[in-house]
């Protein structure tokens, strides 16, 4: 019997935030992105109501690392050391040693990373397994096709269920609560690529899914038309980061006018009583970041003289 269940960790005490999602396969258990490892408590709590430990479990399967998915990782190994954890072979290291990533994560939450995230601990390299995108995994009698979906991030990978059509999307697809009013492109740093993005839309989209798994947050029963929309937002939102960067040099400034005009479209789109959470979970500065650090790397590139290689110049 092939059974999903999402389950609701409850992110600083705010539900509908961050979903693990629990696969249960015959005898095989998984959990794809358990969530940042200061929501343990709350995981553990939704598996003693099944009937369920972290000893029942088979696998973690991560789209990405970054720790609102994968940061409970190392301590649910810790719990259960047979554990297999999949991940993209970009994010393996990371995991075998987040001391990079966690670096990485201070600079954008200066002083909250504890409280935030709780501590992430190291995976031992025995029980990482490399994912590149193509394989087909088997649990039990569930198949999952394994796609590469960079754009978000570079290490992150959308796990496709031929069962039931479902596709799994990480961060992939954006942000958009229960099927709410509004898709929300989500853009840290440092590795956003948009037209990798879009090739991995492509990718997700070409399954003809007949649902996708937000992990913020939940089901989206329209695939086709979500997809369509979160890509013109995503673009929307590009362009936004470009423009303002040419006409707002300063850096601060700049930053401002960004939040300002995204929020004015989580203003316009959500109910009054949604907007705190929308905007909380949307992560707005860091969409910035991540924006503008993606057109200053392109700048720079183009930027670049071309190179010119040996067998030109010997010409």
């Amino acid at each position: 019997m092939l059974t999903t269940t999402i389950l609701d960790t409850n992110w600083t005490g705010r539900p509908r935030s961050i979903a693990a999602v629990l696969l249960e396969s015959g005898e095989h258990r998984a959990i794809i992105d358990p969530g940042p490892a200061s929501t343990l408590p709350k995981l553990r709590e939704l598996l003693r109501a099944r009937g369920l430990a972290m000893a029942d479990f088979n696998a973690i399967l991560l789209t990405h690392i970054h720790l609102d998915h994968a940061g409970a990782t190392g301590a649910m190994v810790r719990e259960n050391p047979r554990l297999e954890v999949y991940v993209h072979k970009l994010g393996l290291r990371h995991m075998a040693d987040p001391s990079k990533l966690l670096a990485s994560a201070e600079r954008l939450w200066p002083g909250e990373l504890t409280k935030l995230y709780g501590e992430t601990l190291p995976v031992p390299a025995e029980n990482l397994r490399m994912l590149e995108g193509g394989e087909t995994l088997t649990f039990g009698p569930r198949k999952l096709e394994v796609l590469y979906t960079p754009g978000h991030a570079s290490h992150h990978v959308t796990f496709f269920d031929a069962s039931d059509r479902t596709a799994f999307a990480g961060d992939t697809t954006g942000m958009r609560i229960e099927e709410g009013p509004l898709i929300l492109p989500v853009t840290p740093p440092p590795d956003i690529d948009l037209p990798a993005w879009n090739a991995s839309l492509d990718a997700i989209a070409a399954r003809r899914p007949a649902r996708l798994l937000l992990t913020h947050f939940g089901y989206v029963n329209d695939p086709a038309d979500h997809i369509a929309r979160y890509r013109e937002n995503l673009q929307r939102w590009g362009e936004l980061a470009g423009e303002i960067l040419r006409s707002t040099p300063d850096e601060k400034a700049a930053r401002q006018a960004f939040v300002a005009a995204t929020l004015k479209e989580i203003e316009r789109n959500e109910p009054a009583a949604e907007i705190e959470h929308r905007v909380f979970n949307a992560g707005l500065e860091l969409s910035w970041l991540g924006l503008a650090r993606y057109h200053r790397k392109r700048a720079e590139k183009a930027a670049e003289p071309p190179r010119v290689d040996a067998a030109t110049r010997q010409a």
